[in-house]
C-alpha cells in the first residue's frame, strides 16, 4: 500500500477514535496524517470513504492473525475453535475500530462494498474447509462458499455480541465461543 494513502488510513484510524465520526472533518485527518489535504483527495473523496479502507485493513489483521495462529498440525475441529479464538481476540482488541467502520460503512453509500472487501476473509475461510483435515470432519454434501460466509457472520456476531454490545463478562465470553463452536459442529461435521 502507498505510504501516504496508509498514513492517512492509520490517521483516520486515530482520529475518528478520538472525535468520533461526525466530528471528525478531513482538516483533521490530514494534520493528523502530516500531509497536504490536497493529497487526501487524491486518495479518497470524503472522510466517509476511508471507511472501505479501514475495513479491507481489519480483513487483513484477522487473515493474518489467521495465519499466525492456527496451527495445521493440530485436527481440524481444534483449528477451527483457534478460528472462533482468534476472531473473539481482535474484535475485542479491536472492538472500537469495528464499531466505527460499521457505523461509517452503515451511514454511508460504501456499505454495498462490504462483499468486495470481505473476499479475501471468504477465500480465506474457503481454502481453510478445503483442506485435507477438514474433508474428514465436514458433511460431503456441504457447500462450501455459504457455508464460509454463514460461518463468518456467526463467529463474528457473537464477537461483537460480546464485545461491541453487552460487554459481558470473561466466563459469559468463554461460553458464548463455545456456543459457536457447538453450533457449527452440529451443522458442519458428518453425523457419527
Amino acid at each position: 500500500m502507498d505510504n501516504k494513502k496508509e498514513r492517512i488510513i492509520h490517521a483516520a484510524i486515530e482520529v475518528f477514535q478520538e472525535k468520533g465520526i461526525e466530528k471528525t472533518k478531513v482538516s483533521d485527518i490530514v494534520k493528523g496524517a502530516g500531509i497536504a489535504q490536497g493529497t487526501f483527495y487524491l486518495y479518497f473523496s470524503s472522510k466517509l470513504s476511508v471507511m472501505p479502507a479501514i475495513a479491507e485493513v481489519m480483513v487483513e489483521k484477522i487473515i493474518e492473525e489467521m495465519k499466525g495462529h492456527i496451527n495445521e498440525k493440530r485436527p481440524f475441529d481444534k483449528q477451527l475453535e483457534q478460528v472462533v479464538d482468534v476472531v473473539f481476540d481482535i474484535t475485542k482488541s479491536y472492538r472500537s475500530i469495528f464499531a466505527m467502520v460499521y457505523a461509517g460503512i452503515a451511514s454511508s453509500e460504501y456499505l454495498q462494498q462490504w462483499e468486495k472487501i470481505y473476499q479475501p476473509y471468504y477465500e480465506w475461510m474457503g481454502a481453510f474447509f478445503k483442506q485435507p483435515k477438514a474433508k474428514e470432519v465436514l458433511r460431503e454434501d456441504l457447500s462450501i462458499e455459504p457455508s464460509v460466509k454463514l460461518v463468518i457472520g456467526l463467529i463474528e456476531s457473537a464477537a461483537e455480541q460480546v464485545y461491541l454490545y453487552d460487554q459481558i463478562s470473561r466466563e459469559e465470553a468463554v461460553e458464548k465461543k463455545q456456543e459457536v463452536i457447538e453450533f457449527m459442529r452440529h451443522a458442519l461435521y458428518k453425523k457419527s
